[in-house]
Parts: structure tokens; sequence; C-alpha cells
């Protein structure tokens, strides 16, 4: 098949390639004014404005090679077109930096509300990954929804509070790494908690 002879590399690749070339373009671009149709756009906007169909051909292109995209990516793109779409509009970059602060408030208020339901909807995103107890799952939703909603407030207050080349950085790196050391972290969860395959 030729699902089986394609790059490993090709669907990192599409999932992290467009938030690269936005950090690289944007530090080419950062300081450069660019007049169109009279008016004066910043770089970060000009970048934004090529981010959004960029974005939406790679998703495009990992649903045409995975065939399905997941519900965050689907919210993701979402958000991004209306809240980039809406900094190239109005040319103020606050609304694209406002969007991980939605994103996370989004997916932590989901499990949240899952919570409240005695159900685990990551669970439901995670389960062929991770297999995990039912008690393990329902304390891994915990810790993740607080993670999110933790990043959504760390969110504001950098893009509020610092200059956007910090936010840049914080976005394409800060976020990453956050992320990654969090599961780092849940070991003993998974460790607790996790089910063995039947070696048979």
């Amino acid at each position: 098949m030729a699902g089986e002879t394609r790059p490993k590399y090709l669907k990192p690749l599409l999932e992290y390639g467009p938030i690269l070339g936005f950090f690289v373009a944007y530090l080419l671009l950062k300081d450069r004014v660019f007049t169109i149709g009279g008016t004066d756009y910043e770089g970060f906007i000009v970048v934004t404005a090529g981010f959004i169909p960029v974005f939406l051909i790679c998703m495009g292109l990992l649903w045409k090679l995975t065939g399905h995209l997941s519900k965050m990516q689907v919210v993701t793109a979402v958000l991004i077109v209306v809240f980039g779409g809406l900094s190239v509009w109005l040319n103020d970059e606050r609304f694209f930096k406002m969007k991980p602060t939605l994103i996370y408030l989004i997916f932590g208020g989901a499990l949240a509300v899952g919570l409240l339901r005695g159900e685990s909807y990551l669970r439901l995103v995670m389960e062929e990954l991770v297999p995990l107890q039912e008690e393990g799952w329902m304390l891994l939703t915990k810790r993740v929804m607080a993670f999110f909603l933790g990043l959504a407030v760390l969110n504001e207050v950098i893009w509020r509070t610092m200059s956007t080349e910090s936010w840049v950085w914080f976005k394409t790196f800060g976020l990453t790494a956050a992320i990654f050391v969090f599961f780092l972290t849940q070991g003993g969860l998974f460790r607790r908690y996790g089910m063995e395959e039947d070696k048979g």
C-alpha cells in the first residue's frame, strides 16, 4: 500500500511545519512595514495572513494522508481562520494572540464538563495511545484540565505584558515544551494505572 511507503517525517512535518514556518517568517519580517491598498501592515500581520492558508493546506494534506482529523485539530483550524482573519482584517495583532487562550479554555472547559458528568473525554481521544484504568483516566483528565486552564492564563499574561517577539517565542517553543514536560511528569500515573497488554 502507498501509505506504508510514505516517509515517517511527513505527518509531523505537516503538523508542525506551519508553526515553524510562522516563526521563521516572523523573525525575517518583524521589523518591516508593508503598505497594501494604502494601509500599513506590520510584519506580524503579513506573516499571519500567510500562515492561515498554509496551515489549512497542511491540514488538508494531513487529512488526505491519514483519512481523519482530530476534533482538536478541527477546532484549532477554525479558531486560526477566525482570529487570524480578524487580526488581518482589522490590522490588530491582539486577536491572533488571543487564539491559544481560547483553544485551551475550550478544551479545558470540555474536559471539565465531562468530569462533571463523571466521564473522561480525554479517554475518547487518547485511549488507543495510553491504555489506562478508569481511575487513571479520571485523574489524568483532572490534571490535563487544570494544565490547559493554566496555559490559557499564562498565554494571557505573556501577550498582555510582554513584547510580540517574546510571545512568538513563547507560542512556538514555550507551549510545546510545557506540554512535553507536563506529560513527562505523568510517568508515575502511567505506571500506576497502566493496563498491561496481553503478552500472549
